[in-house]
């Protein structure tokens, strides 16, 4: 059996994280071949498969799942130690890696971070988003910078993981027609049924919270036409179909096409969560994105709130 060799780990932990030799390759800058080779040395080393080739990637066998679990608090001891010394230079320059739902990057982070980056040029942004309205998990992990996340905006207060968490403000709701179909349903009384109404739901995989508890039981009566996870599918939908969907307020009540048939006193609201780690947040880079996306989003709860 051959010796091993601490510094394949490092191949392991890109391969597990990044899903595929090309973007490992890309992160430790080195060639696929290279990636390939240290994993290959690794495998040999601990006479274990630690990957299935498939044809989407790599993904973890039962054994490599085992050694992931093994380096995790050696990862995150290193990380820390790193961002320890990062932290005490005072530094304000690097990347931050911000994770949102698609309805708070789109929306909400698109329109302001050209902003941010004209007043620190020093900081880059790297914006992950999710179709779904929480997002990638409820706590995202920021141990290993080639999987993580820096900072995350998520429409639920996190339940999970040692975090800090700060929440900023409500994201209204309201129900919304094309004007073409709200003319044909007339007046909407406020009611909790959507008797015999199109409509285009949430995922049913959705947590229950706000505007998704609402509609998962006014839509008994109606009839659904389609469903997704992804909120621009469903405005794309609403836009062009004769349909209602329960869309935030501060995207809808923009386009002249729609018409808010029923508001957030009916529909409700999500609460918007900033989460990070508190190592993260001692970073210079790291806390300058954060104090400027609270002081941004704070400049806009009249319209974030539906007012």
């Amino acid at each position: 059996m051959k010796g091993l060799d601490w510094d394949d780990l490092r191949f392991f932990l890109a391969v597990a994280a990044t899903g595929s030799l090309s973007a490992a390759a890309r992160e430790l800058n080195v060639n696929t071949t290279t990636v390939l080779r240290r994993i290959g040395n690794l495998e040999e080393a601990l006479d274990a498969r630690l990957f299935e080739r498939l044809r989407s990637g790599y993904a973890l066998t039962q054994d490599g799942t085992r050694l992931l679990q093994s380096l995790e608090p050696v990862d995150n001891s290193l990380s820390s130690l790193q961002r320890d010394f990062q932290a005490g230079s005072g530094d304000v320059r690097g990347i931050v890696r911000l994770s949102a739902s698609e309805v708070v990057a789109g929306g909400l982070l698109g329109p302001i971070l050209p902003l941010f980056q004209a007043q620190s040029p020093d900081i880059g942004l790297d914006i992950i988003a999710d179709p779904s309205i929480y997002g990638p998990g409820a706590a995202p992990r920021v141990m290993n910078a080639l999987r993580d996340v820096d900072i995350a905006l998520r429409l639920a207060r996190p339940t999970q993981g040692d975090m800090l968490v700060r929440k900023l403000t409500d994201v209204a709701y309201g129900l919304y027609a094309p004007a073409p179909y709200a003319k044909k349903l007339g007046d909407l009384p406020a009611r909790n049924d959507l008797t015999d109404i199109r409509i285009i739901g949430f995922s049913e995989d959705e947590r229950p919270l706000g505007p998704v508890w609402w509609l998962s039981r006014a839509e008994k009566a109606g009839h659904v036409v389609m469903r997704s996870s992804s909120a621009a599918t469903r405005l794309a939908a609403c836009l062009n179909g004769d349909a209602v969907a329960a869309l935030p307020c501060f995207q809808a009540d923009n386009m002249d096409s729609l018409v808010r048939v029923a508001g957030p006193d009916l529909v409700g609201s999500l609460e918007l969560w900033l989460l990070t780690r508190a190592d993260m947040a001692k970073l210079g880079h790291v806390r300058a994105v954060m104090d400027f996306v609270v002081d941004a989003i704070a400049g806009q709860s009249t319209r974030l709130g539906g007012l």
